[in-house]
């Protein structure tokens, strides 16, 4: 069997040791051959491949970013061709299966392929830890971590010069990433997508922590709207899916909180930083054994089918199960975390 694989949507620690995990079970335990798309579905648009051997993998389990690169691009969309020009491709070259590594709009566009006839099977990918179906992504552990220690080191200047700190966390629209960071961290407040909050009881916050001698650290997830906002703030237009590019909440939070508490107040974006470097030894581990797990559901001819993590156990639940709903951070998460805010 010849299994092509790419890696879609943003970047995500862990992707270069899914990619070894699944090329190593695949050509050891099942002869298969594997090639790999270069720049996610545009590659795949474009033919743009390139074999991956044994050797080709060596050592990318502890490797940030992905060898076969990624972009944002939509497959289905009309003006590409869509999945009759894909399965002319794969069939031009030989290609018996696809497996594609990557986020919700990355699985959702392979769910819609897959509908159309297309063998392909899926790997969670976000650091946001959204996708349903899974109990975890890989990228998500690494980032927290990141943004944790950004967090810790802010901190010490806050504490220093008695300032109230805004720091904003990525997750788009669900508050995993803040909540982790911000407990680990000790933030006195955590503001996430899932429980938007008014702007009385964020400074009510701030002041407790204030009156205890505190520098106030407010730690704030990318999509998360106080009461009175429509919608997570955004000025940075659509991505290729027709989705809001989020952030900037944190730089509008700092001087309403400064103008309503007298507290100097700073915003910190930590952006980007969370998504790179070297994955952590935990995501090394769950991302090597995704990809293992995902040459197994190709020559179980799982199609249409993403692997998952339950509990401790590899497992697979179809694509558009994970894609139909978002997985939010639950009350109970949220109500155990404010008990520790102000």
């Amino acid at each position: 069997m010849k299994v092509a694989m790419l890696t879609s949507g943003g970047d995500s620690p862990g992707l270069n040791a899914v990619i070894r995990g699944a090329v190593l079970n695949g050509t050891i335990r099942y002869g298969a051959e594997f090639v790999g798309f270069r720049f996610g579905w545009q590659g795949l648009l474009d033919e743009d491949m390139v074999p991956l051997e044994r050797h080709d993998v060596r050592g990318l389990s502890k490797q940030g970013g992905t060898i076969l690169h990624t972009s944002r691009t939509n497959p289905v969309d009309a003006s590409n061709g869509g999945a009759e020009r894909i399965q002319a491709m794969f069939d031009r070259n030989g290609i018996d299966a696809l497996i594609a590594i990557g986020g919700e709009g990355t699985l959702t566009a392979a769910h819609r392929l897959s509908e159309s006839g297309l063998n392909i099977v899926g790997v969670p990918k976000t650091i946001d830890n959204d996708l349903d179906a899974t109990d975890y992504s890989f990228g998500f552990d690494t980032a927290v971590e990141i943004a944790t220690e950004a967090i810790d080191r802010l901190r010490t200047t806050a504490e220093s010069h008695q300032r109230c700190m805004v720091v904003e966390v990525m997750g788009r629209h669900v508050g995993w990433i803040a909540l982790h960071a911000g407990l680990a961290s000790g933030a006195h407040a955590i503001l996430i997508p899932e429980f938007p909050q008014s702007l009385e009881q964020i400074c009510d916050w701030v002041h407790q922590a204030k009156r205890r001698g505190r520098a106030p650290v407010v730690v704030v997830a990318e999509g998360f709207t106080m009461e009175n906002m429509q919608a997570a703030h955004s000025h940075k237009g659509l991505d290729t899916f027709n989705r809001p590019r989020l952030g900037g909440i944190a730089d509008v939070l700092a001087p309403m909180i400064e103008d309503n508490t007298g507290i100097e107040t700073r915003s910190t974006i930590i952006g980007h930083i969370q998504r790179g470097g070297v994955p952590s030894a935990f995501d090394r581990v769950l991302s090597t054994r995704l990809g293992m797990a995902a040459a197994d559901a190709v020559m179980a001819k799982h199609w249409g089918q993403m692997v998952a993590v339950k509990g401790t156990d590899m497992t697979t639940a179809p694509i558009s199960l994970a894609t139909a709903n978002l997985k939010r951070v639950p009350l109970q998460r949220y109500d155990e975390s404010r008990l520790l805010f102000g």
